[in-house]
């Protein structure tokens, strides 16, 4: 499957990309004034009192910023930051391995902490609470356990599913955050941050265009940004102007609200070839060409936001605003009871 433009999960090449636009700051964090207070106070407390902050848990949807402020933790509390990820750590022996190489108060950043392994979510416990890990030698009734001390740290947790950590875990945490999706004021402000660190000039018209169709999601805003800025580099002398923006993204088959190909292809497949729906997922996934997992996970979630779709137990629907975005009306059921007519 190509890569969409906006799809929340970066690419491997973009992530570099992404590291020179990030704020280091919490000051200078757009989008989330709750938890920037709230974070803020833990860690001004924690320099108040000379010890490590609390564990932080960063929850919410890719692309929101969870990594941006695991590094402005660590760079609000000068001290260093190892970053892994859930993944990574299939068994107790990486993580003991991670935990004794740490420094006095370094922040250990765990993406993904929902998909560690269990051995290692079981040492992780220990080693949150008493800054410890047991290291076992041997096994069977001859294994010996040899408590191993590790300097106080934070752990900054982050995960997109945070119903799947279970309850030992997150009770672990002495601060919890939920990340929401941005407005477009705020993606506007974070487009031309990022505009001025890339040297582009983007008027307010252009960076409001991209903010509109970034899904509020500063990741997408940011990548969206740099598609425009190489449309400019190749049709306009490099800059940047409001009609400009809107060509760039339609090329890019980004529509006004957000919606990519796969996101249509899909509101397509239900109201037109399905008659609005219900339609269960593998018929979907089928009509549009694609794995059930990416309808699921990348193209439902927007449209499901947006209030374009429903999932019901019979399976999906589009709703009369999704209808109404492709230009139709919904259908009216005969009273005979016959098919729908569809209305274009």
């Amino acid at each position: 499957m190509t890569h969409s433009p906006v799809d929340p999960w970066p690419t491997p090449d973009e992530i570099a990309a992404e590291g020179a636009l990030r704020p280091s700051a919490l000051a200078d964090f757009e989008g989330q004034p709750r938890v920037v207070d709230q974070l803020s106070l833990v860690l001004q407390a924690a320099l108040h009192r000379g010890s490590t902050p609390d564990h932080v848990l960063l929850s919410g949807p890719p692309g929101l910023g969870k990594t941006t402020l695991a590094m402005i933790i660590a760079n609000e509390m000068a001290v260093p930051l190892h970053i892994t990820s859930g993944p990574a750590i299939q068994h107790a022996g990486d993580l003991a391995a991670i935990l004794s190489g740490l420094t006095e108060g370094e922040v250990l950043f765990l993406d993904e902490i929902h998909r560690m392994s269990r051995p290692a979510e079981e040492m992780l416990y220990l080693a949150m609470e008493d800054f410890r890990v047991d290291v076992v030698l041997g096994k069977g009734p001859g294994a010996t356990a040899i408590p191993i001390e590790i300097p106080p740290f934070t752990l900054v947790g982050a995960t997109t599913r945070a119903g799947l950590l279970p309850g030992p875990l997150r009770d672990r945490f002495g601060f919890t955050a939920q990340l929401d999706y941005y407005d477009s004021a705020d993606l506007e402000r974070i487009a031309g941050r990022s505009a001025t660190k890339l040297g582009i000039a983007l008027d307010a018209e252009s960076a409001a265009e991209i903010a509109r169709r970034s899904r509020g999601t500063p990741r997408i805003a940011n990548r969206l940004l740099r598609r425009v800025r190489d449309y400019a580099q190749v049709h306009n002398g490099g800059i940047v102007n409001p009609q400009l923006a809107r060509d760039a993204l339609e090329l890019y088959e980004v529509d006004p609200l957000g919606l990519d190909r796969l996101d249509r292809a899909v509101l397509n497949s239900i109201c037109r070839k399905f008659a609005g729906g219900p339609v269960g997922l593998s018929t979907l996934a089928i009509s549009v060409a694609e794995e059930t997992e990416t309808i699921e996970e990348v193209a439902e979630p927007f449209l499901v936001r947006l209030g374009f779709l429903m999932r019901t137990p019979r399976g999906r629907i589009a709703t009369p605003a999704g209808w109404a975005h492709l230009g139709l009306t919904a259908p009216v059921q005969e009273a005979s009871g016959g098919q729908p007519e569809l209305f274009g």
